[in-house]
């Protein structure tokens, strides 16, 4: 091989590829420090809030802070629903660690049933691991100072203050203002995030209806920590806003006299301003204690409730309802001469029996007849002829069209969720039950308040209420104000304009009259007027629960107690000025006459004479042969038959 060959360097090409590297890699230099001086700007102005409030959060935490729940006060500022100091503990799981390693030592500490250990998994399935949740309500003073000593023990565990709902006059109002309770977790879908922290909310009662208003809004504490997440102290706050107070038409010594006019009978019962709608008093009894549902009710009381065949838990003003009976007789009279289908002064001869043209089947009526009855000797003495007879002339249509009129077939209005709209017998109302075509005979007791009626006591008092001031029907209300604050003035809350039931003053007058006659002329409730300083209007009425057999009519008071006729009683006081409408419904009290028109005088002397009556005698123990040897609650000793009414 020969010898290699030299390459000769060329100078300008190796500065030239030298030069075009080092503008590459400044480009790049420049480039990157660009990038970078971008990163810095986005972090430093663009992202400036998002990271300035990120690092507030880890040194600063927000610790809800429950308003106190509104008060509930009746019409002369009597507290039926207020809030006490107490004690709950608060887990919050992403800080406490594993359930099974701090369960079983808090258990030695506080005391927990196993309704409150229940309650928590529920809660911590459904809620964020960083937010509170609720362990135990009520922990009591012992137990808090025990906890107090142990406390480091159990991180991310907190012994919170806060106000207990409490019902001073415990089951006297539990059907009014209802109860709170613990929240579940369908309150949780309901809520929403922003009241997560709330312990409880109405359940039932007005707490529920008006659950919004008294429940406030939800305020916080900023509290600093320091990089062990200890507190160290508070640098700001967004205040709760405490809920609103609501003042009540009712009075709560009207509220007693009214249970203690029923003694040991069952039933329910609504007394009205007419003037204004607004409901004083309302009883559905037997009744029971709200508080034991604050905080969760025991299994045995839950029991012994739901176990009661009384229903104590049952609203019967609200989701109850039955035949009016003959308490509906003052409306259908107005519907009869409204209608046009006769006059004040029409007479009808009564025979005691009625009969449908072609039919066998008599429709009986008390005694042996009444003879020539007008409108207002119709509703005194409560002839059932009058009524059948009117009721078939008037056609089912037409009758079920005024009927409605007078705010029946539907709600009264009243602030209470879940009101029964009740049922005006109809063709229609019956096809939707049944594949059997409307009869005559449906018809003609329908004129007397049997048959396919289910009317509630607000709607009887709420018709009653009309008649009395001259034929204004108004929406019935338990809450009349409220105030966004104490010391704040109350705001009385709207209502809507009344609707007249009848335009002819007349008509109505000759039913008021015939009302009156049934205390204080020869009707069917005269013994209410013995003694009375004041006048009153009403009509008595006697709801069967079985029919008759054939044309023998049945003593109610030889039946088994739990087949008895309702008795009923409606009607108003001072007749010449009312103040008070009533409606009074007793289970199984037999007949309105003897039984609820006495309950509603002694609700009206309460009412106008300030006289309270005499609370009822406790039952005596069982004799020898046990309870069953006993007479049923508010009976007395077989009489004989009377007319029913």
């Amino acid at each position: 091989m020969g010898p290699r060959r030299r390459v000769l360097k060329n100078a300008t090409a190796e500065a030239d590829q030298f030069r075009r590297r080092a503008a590459l890699a400044m480009l790049g230099v420049v480039l990157a420090m660009g990038g970078l001086a971008l990163w810095y700007f986005r972090l430093q102005v663009w992202q400036h809030d998002d990271y300035a409030s990120r690092a507030e959060a880890n040194r600063v935490k927000l610790q809800p802070v429950v308003p106190g729940r509104g008060l509930v006060l009746d019409r002369e500022g009597r507290i039926l629903a207020d809030n006490v100091p107490a004690f709950r503990l608060e887990v919050t799981p992403e800080e406490a660690g594993p359930v099974d390693e701090w369960l079983p030592r808090l258990q030695q500490v506080v005391e927990l049933t196993p309704e409150d250990i229940e309650s928590f998994h529920d809660h911590r399935r459904a809620t964020r691991g960083f937010q509170p949740i609720t362990l135990k309500l009520r922990v009591g003073e012992a137990e808090a100072a025990r906890f107090a000593v142990d406390r480091w023990r159990f991180p991310g565990i907190e012994l919170v203050p806060y106000l207990n709902r409490r019902y001073p006059h415990a089951d006297l109002f539990a059907h009014v203002v209802g109860y709170v309770g613990r929240v579940d977790t369908e309150d949780l879908k309901t809520l929403g995030e922003a009241n997560t922290a709330l312990s409880h909310v109405g359940k039932t009662g007005l707490e529920r209806a008006y659950e919004e208003a008294l429940r406030g809004r939800i305020g916080y504490r900023k509290i600093e920590t320091n990089v062990d997440g200890r507190a160290m102290g508070e640098v700001g706050r967004d205040p709760a806003v405490p809920g609103a107070d609501l003042r009540l038409s009712v009075d709560a010594h009207l509220q007693q006299a009214m249970v203690n006019a029923f003694g040991l009978l069952e039933g329910s019962a609504v007394a009205v301003d007419p003037r204004t709608g607004e409901v004083l008093a309302m009883v559905s009894l037997p009744s029971y204690d709200p508080n034991l549902f604050v905080n969760g009710i025991s299994h045995t009381d839950y029991r012994a409730l739901m176990d009661n065949p009384s229903r104590p838990l049952f609203n019967r003003n609200v989701l109850g309802g039955g035949p009016p009976g003959s308490t509906i007789k003052p409306m259908v009279a107005l519907a009869g001469v409204d209608s046009g289908q006769l006059t004040p002064q029409s007479t009808v001869f009564s025979t005691g029996e009625f009969r449908i043209p072609g039919q066998a089947r008599g429709y009986r009526d008390a005694g042996r007849g009444a003879g020539l009855t007008d409108l207002r000797s119709s509703i005194s003495r409560s002839v059932n002829y009058y009524y059948y007879k009117l009721a078939y002339d008037m056609g089912i249509a037409r009758f079920a069209e005024y009927m409605q009129r007078y705010g029946f077939g539907e709600p009264t209005g009243i602030d209470l969720i879940g009101e029964n709209s009740g049922v005006v017998p109809s063709p229609d109302y019956k096809r939707s039950r049944t594949t059997e075509p409307w009869y005559p005979g449906e018809t003609v007791i329908a004129g007397i308040g049997q048959g396919y009626w289910i009317a509630t006591a607000l709607q009887l008092v709420r018709a009653t209420a009309a008649i009395a001031d001259d034929g204004r029907l108004r929406e019935l209300r338990l809450v009349s104000a409220r105030r966004d604050g104490y010391g704040q003035p109350w705001t009385p809350l709207p209502r809507p304009q009344p609707e007249m039931i009848t335009s002819n003053p007349a008509h109505l007058r000759a039913v008021q009259e015939g009302m009156e006659a049934t205390i204080h002329g020869r009707g069917t409730a005269t013994a209410m007027a013995i003694g009375a300083p004041y006048r009153m209007a009403g009509k008595t009425g006697t709801a069967q629960k079985i029919s008759r057999k054939g044309n023998v009519s049945m003593d109610p008071k030889a039946l088994p107690y739990h087949l008895r006729h309702q008795a009923l009683f409606v009607g108003y006081a001072p007749a010449d000025n009312p103040t008070i409408a009533v409606a009074v419904v007793v289970e199984h009290g037999g007949y309105g006459g003897t039984t609820a028109a006495p309950i509603a005088r002694k609700i009206f002397d309460a009412w106008l004479l300030g006289t309270m009556p005499e609370p009822p005698e406790p039952l005596p123990p069982p004799g020898p042969a046990g309870p069953a040897s006993q007479a049923a609650p508010g009976t007395t000793p077989a009489a004989a038959p009377e007319p029913p009414r």
